[in-house]
């Protein structure tokens, strides 16, 4: 089926996304995995290439997008290459730049914006902590007011870009008396005594992207770095999550599509038994089940990014993007996996990759399980 929801516009700027994977990324895919990172200098040319500030208003060094299907292709065309770098990028400008853009002061924004449109900011948002997983509003973190600034203790885990963040978005508990209504955020900046950063964690997939702990021991926060008002950060997040879901589901699915079709040029080259393996009925049906499970999930997250781009997109909607875009991918790359036969385990070939990166999309941005918890919430079950 046709996609219909991108102009030429749309995939004119697909088409300069592609150059920089091609020109940029690609050369560099081994080096990332050895290293764990994506280098620095990779970040600079994403942002002087103007794909870091699709979002951020033009006065701030951004392009000042509103349409959100420009950040819906860019995430697609990074997906395709590496969930890893869709992982990373998508956290410095679709997940934690908007709460700068729509929260900040014209200070604030004039701070920290320019640095993240042009990539020489590495941002992160720190949400989630140690005992707390999924639940947002169990936060530990704490932040005490002394005087005009804030005294901020606790811990954050799982954080892409942990490592090397040079601005961190955290949530903290400014008010134990009132549960979720007494959770604020703060701007943090690399070098803030008492806020340090942990290793950068062992994971099964995504080695590439840096993710790690971080750790607040005493950290003597300024008070003109709360951003939004105090007690609005858990609304603050709620607000913001279904973009951080779709943006999920769109590279969930563009991973899965992009390996698919490897997978079946593979299976017509295999040759086993005198012919290719993807003419055997049980392959081919395979396929067939598999490319149709994928353009009808296309269809539901095109209509979300539609629905977005007119800021129409509700939670729940965005719920079920995430959590049927992470299985989809899930499911579809196993079977690429087993398509591929011995071939498919070997860390070499892009499938065996992909299929160990996808794992964590069930769990991230939300579990699966807390996705249909929303969603039969709304039922009204």
């Amino acid at each position: 089926m046709p996609r219909r929801i991108y102009s030429e516009d749309h995939e004119s700027f697909r088409l300069s996304v592609k150059e920089f994977v091609d020109r940029t990324l690609a050369p560099r895919a081994e080096e990332m995995i050895k290293d764990k990172v994506i280098a620095r200098d990779i970040w600079l040319e994403a942002g002087k290439q103007g794909f870091f500030g699709l979002a951020i208003p033009e006065e701030y060094g951004g392009a000042g997008v509103e349409d959100y299907r420009f950040n819906a292709v860019f995430a697609e065309e990074i997906a395709k290459f590496t969930a890893a770098a869709s992982s990373c990028f998508g956290i410095h400008c679709d997940i934690t730049a908007p709460y700068i853009v729509h929260m900040g002061t014209p200070e604030q924004k004039e701070r920290w914006l320019p640095g993240a449109a042009s990539g020489e900011k590495i941002m992160a948002i720190g949400m989630t902590e140690p005992s707390g997983g999924s639940d947002l509003a169990a936060l530990k973190s704490i932040a005490v007011k002394d005087g005009d600034d804030w005294i901020l203790n606790g811990s954050k885990t799982f954080i892409t870009n942990g490592n090397q963040c040079d601005i961190a978005v955290v949530a903290a508990r400014t008010d134990p008396t009132k549960g979720a209504k007494g959770i604020s955020l703060f701007v943090l900046e690399a070098g803030m005594p008492g806020f340090t950063k942990g290793n950068k964690l062992d994971k099964v997939g995504q080695v590439e992207s840096d993710t790690s702990e971080l750790f607040f021991e005493n950290v003597r926060v300024p008070g003109d770095h709360l951003l939004g008002p105090e007690g609005m950060g858990f609304i603050a997040m709620m607000q913001h999550l279904p973009q951080e879901r779709i943006g999920n589901a769109i590279a969930n699915l563009a991973n899965a599509k992009q390996i698919l079709m490897e997978t079946l040029q593979y299976t017509k080259d295999r040759k086993a038994f005198g012919q290719s393996i993807g003419t055997f009925q049980h392959n081919k049906f395979k396929i067939a089940e598999m490319v149709t499970a994928v353009e009808v999930a296309q269809a539901y997250i095109d209509d979300c990014v539609a629905a977005h781009s007119e800021g129409k997109l509700t939670p729940v909607d965005a719920a079920k993007a995430k959590w049927w875009a992470a299985q989809v991918q899930c499911d579809v790359l196993d079977e690429c996996v087993q398509l591929h036969g011995g071939y498919g385990f070997m860390n070499e070939y892009r499938v065996a990759r992909a299929w160990r990166d996808a794992r964590v999309h069930k769990i991230w941005a939300g579990t699966n399980e807390i996705m249909k918890e929303l969603i039969g919430r709304d039922l009204g079950l």
